[in-house]
């Protein structure tokens, strides 16, 4: 099995797969609710069952020179506490979140409630923690540029603290604005960095 590490916040889990050198034409990942596999080749990583249920449509991957960072998406906020396991799915019960029912919300006429991300900023402000290099393996020794985002964060107003969460969120990490009125204004795409290549899973 392919080394791999994982950190987790409410909404996302980052699975790092440290595969030199793929090649993203050759690397191929299904994203199931429950279940992932990642094949490059022979070299294959297959994670099942997974503690929590995943919403693979937005799931994503990207591949870089020295490893594969894999972004999952869960369906329900919260922590799983590990990667797999055989732990109660609160939605595995719940055909309100199956994927046939996501798909029919996603047709209905009914306007989509916005997110509020003013809320989404005040939450994780209370609750979060910063991460260290135990939590997230990409909070590397460079303290100096995470205690400057840090102070940045902390000194800034509420737009844009929204901004820099929304920005971040939206684009898995790989985009940073400060500026909440362009932000606000639809999705944050996806930049990966040089090198790199951002993938949508197939089915």
């Amino acid at each position: 099995m392919l080394r791999h590490e994982f950190y987790e916040t409410d909404e996302r889990l980052i699975i790092t797969v440290f595969d030199r050198g793929a090649d993203p034409a050759l690397v191929n990942m299904k994203f199931l609710p429950r279940s992932i596999l990642y094949e490059n080749g022979d070299k294959k990583l297959d994670l099942q069952p997974l503690k929590g249920q995943i919403d693979p449509e937005k799931s994503t991957f990207v591949v870089g020179k020295v490893k594969v960072e894999i972004r999952l998406v869960k369906a329900a906020q919260g922590r799983w506490g590990g990667l797999i396991g055989d732990a109660p799915d609160p939605l595995a019960n719940s055909s309100s979140v199956s994927i046939t029912a996501a798909k029919a919300a996603s047709t209905s006429t009914l306007p989509q409630a916005r997110k509020n991300w003013d809320s989404v900023t005040k939450t994780i402000l209370e609750s979060e923690k910063p991460l260290t290099s135990t939590d997230d393996p990409n909070v590397s020794g460079d303290s100096t540029l995470n205690e400057f985002f840090q102070s940045l964060f902390a000194n800034a107003d509420d737009d844009t603290k929204k901004a820099m969460m929304k920005s971040f969120q939206e684009s898995g990490g790989t985009a940073l604005s400060t500026n909440w009125e362009d932000v606000k204004k639809g999705p944050v795409s996806i930049k990966p960095p040089s090198g790199s290549e951002a993938r949508k899973w197939e089915q």
